[in-house]
């Protein structure tokens, strides 16, 4: 009996024995199993935390980039498995920065594709999140509002980029489509795209080898034979200008080809390659693509709404043009500041607030200085010939005949000079008022000359405009029936009258040396102040680089 209850108990032993052993095993592996999940779990929150560590110290020093990832969490946008397509279309856009004149290597897609496949750990992958986002902020900013601070690069460039809001904008991102967002970064104006198609064209014909021989001669005009006539042909067609005939001699064909050239660069269209004309058509491909490259940026400088009545005021074209719902309403030739830099016309912006009709003209004590003064020195008449009157420092008129002129020089010269409405006003009979820091406005003028010729830059800063009449009307057409019988009712007066604008005009002072027509055509116009040269140099060492498309 024993050996039965014993080996019936050996039996009930073995016969507990196996599933003894798979319980154990069973409890082992979910054991081990938890203990994975756990380990994972806290390597998966540590990971997360030393992510989030890293973003929060890279971010530390920027307070919009800081703020961004402290509410969301600090949550990538850039660097999880989810973010391929914003990572994809930003490397592609930052790929083709060049396109838009841009400095790539700002943003250099190619090392960012590396530094994203070299990134491992945790802290890596947080410092390149916030890494690309600083790179992705400089790109939105550079083709949105412009590479450079203008007022750094001249101080007659008083222009203001319209930046943009940095957090609002990666909050907007972060909510986008990236795609889409990108494309919409750039200017959206039609100027800027007929801009980037020139650009595109002048890069091929540069990787071509230009515009060929310049043309060697003083002036060649219809009737003119031999080789240089065959040069400026060719020239000509390498420009775009297909219909310039074929042949050594000057014919209608290419006096037409000129023509055109001639409009499209601002020059009178007379069929003559003379001086100027020659000068222009010798400018190189080259200069002509830095132009556009400057044309650019100059546009994204004015990447904002500019109003849907404003003023635009092209100092290189010397011309003005109120435009209303995006279409120009009044177009006039204009005479800028001189060359020299003390009367250049500066670039700003401003509202237009009021009319002066029949204004007086309050002589600036510069150009009383160092323009009257001399010649009164040499004849105290100097006035009355001009119908100045000179007043002392109380305001009480002066007998400029009885003075000393010898005693005084620029630095010490204490009269004022004014010249009352009329006619022979420098001012001519109305005058468009923007106040501003610089006291430059609009106004008429009796020197009526100026404005036939090609480069009208005369004045003492002040803008004189060739249609002042049909600019006032213009501007007075909004709140009055009868605009023009109501200003020529002041006018008749004679006397100075200020008429406010009830609504008042925005109006831009701008340099512009190269736009695109709507039917394709490209202008071109002299860097007469040189401004254009400063801004291509300073986007230079920002890095930008020209590139010549082959093929």
């Amino acid at each position: 009996m024993y050996s039965v209850t014993e080996g019936s108990a050996r039996g009930v032993s073995r016969s507990y024995a196996g599933p003894r052993r798979l319980q154990g095993i069973s409890i082992f592996s979910v054991i081990i199993a938890a203990f994975l999940v756990l380990f994972s779990t806290g390597m998966a929150n540590a990971q997360s935390l030393a992510f989030k560590q890293a973003v929060a110290v890279a971010a530390m020093k920027d307070k919009d980039i800081s703020a961004f990832y402290k509410e969301r969490d600090y949550k990538p946008i850039w660097t999880s498995y989810s973010d391929g397509q914003r990572r994809r279309a930003f490397f592609e856009a930052a790929s083709r920065a060049w396109v838009h004149g841009l400095p790539a290597g700002r943003y250099d897609a190619a090392q960012m594709r590396k530094d994203f496949r070299a990134a491992r750990t945790a802290r890596e992958r947080g410092m390149l999140e916030v890494a690309t986002t600083r790179k992705f902020l400089q790109y939105a900013r550079d083709i949105q509002s412009g590479i450079l601070e203008p007022r750094r690069v001249s101080k007659e460039i008083y222009v203001k980029p319209p930046r943009r809001d940095r957090l609002a904008l990666l909050r907007a991102f972060a909510k986008s489509s990236p795609q889409a967002f990108i494309r919409k970064l750039p200017p959206q104006s039609l100027q800027y795209q007929r801009l980037l198609k020139e650009k595109a064209r002048l890069e091929r014909i540069i990787g071509r080898g230009g515009w060929g021989e310049k043309v060697r001669a003083r002036k060649l005009k219809p009737g003119s034979k031999g080789p240089q006539v065959v040069a400026l042909r060719k020239r000509l067609k390498r420009m775009g200008y297909r219909g310039a005939g074929s042949g050594p001699t000057y014919d209608d064909a290419l006096e037409r080809a000129v023509q055109l050239f001639q409009i499209d660069n601002g020059l009178n269209p007379d069929g003559v390659a003379g001086r100027a004309t020659l000068a222009a058509i010798n400018v190189s491909a080259q200069t002509r693509l830095q132009q556009v490259v400057v044309g650019l940026e100059r546009q994204r400088w004015l990447n904002k709404p500019l109003g849907k009545r404003h003023i635009l005021v092209n100092q290189a074209d010397f011309r003005a043009f109120v435009i209303d719902n995006g279409k120009v309403t009044l177009e006039t030739r204009v005479v800028v500041g001189k060359a020299g830099k003390e009367f250049r016309t500066p670039e700003f912006s401003d509202e237009m607030t009021h009319l002066i009709i029949n204004p007086t003209w309050h002589v600036p004590q510069s150009i009383a200085r160092k323009e009257y003064l001399p010649m009164l020195q040499k004849d105290p008449n100097a006035l009355a010939k001009q119908g100045l009157a000179m007043l002392d420092e109380s305001g009480q008129p002066v007998d400029p005949t009885t003075i000393d002129y010898s005693q005084f020089d620029q630095e010490n010269f204490p009269f004022d000079l004014k010249q009352p409405p009329g006619g022979g006003n420098a001012l001519g009979v109305v005058k468009f008022m923007f106040p501003n820091r610089f006291n430059v406005y609009l106004h008429d003028t009796p020197s009526k000359s100026l404005f036939g010729r090609d480069i009208r830059a005369y004045s003492h800063g002040c803008v004189r405009v060739q249609k002042p009449f049909d600019l006032a009307y213009t501007l007075l057409a909004p709140q009055t029936s009868d605009p023009k019988a109501f200003f020529q009712s002041i006018l008749e007066t004679g006397e100075e009258t200020q008429v406010d604008l009830v609504k008042p005009v925005p109006i831009y002072l701008t340099y512009q040396t190269v736009w695109v027509t709507p039917e394709g055509r490209p202008n071109y116009r002299m860097d007469v102040y040189g401004r254009d040269k400063l801004v291509f140099q300073a986007l230079q060492k920002a890095g930008v680089v020209l590139h010549a498309v082959r093929g």
